[in-house]
């Protein structure tokens, strides 16, 4: 089955250190969901915008890559059998319907690397 990355789009991450209880409530269902159908293969929250440092050659500077109302807020691993099957499931996520968005990118190589202890 094929592998699709879905990046989450939105004003900011709600896993800040210090973040709400519930903050990340509808995030939490949709990620259940998508284990308990098998659809999803790992997934990854970011940190808050002020919490990211960027390397562009050799200048670091704090906060993200391209300064944008919106950032990747974080991003997870489908599988799915075609293109419309991953998008129908990436529609359903939460930032959809909270003013953000989703970009769905076949996935062409690459995967965990394992590494042994030692």
């Amino acid at each position: 089955m094929a592998q699709y990355a879905v990046l989450i789009y939105a004003n900011d991450s709600a896993h800040s250190p210090d973040r709400a209880p519930g903050a990340t409530a509808s995030a939490d269902r949709h990620a259940e969901e998508l284990e308990r159908t098998g659809a999803m293969v790992a997934a990854w929250a970011l940190t808050p915008r002020e919490m990211a440092t960027s390397v562009k050659g050799d200048v670091i500077t704090d906060g993200p890559f391209v300064d944008a109302k919106e950032i990747v807020a974080g991003f997870y691993i489908l599988e799915a059998p075609d293109l419309d099957a991953a998008l129908a499931i990436a529609k359903l996520n939460p930032a959809c319907q909270q003013g953000g968005g989703v970009e769905v990118r076949p996935i062409d190589s690459g995967g965990v690397i394992d590494r042994k202890a030692g």
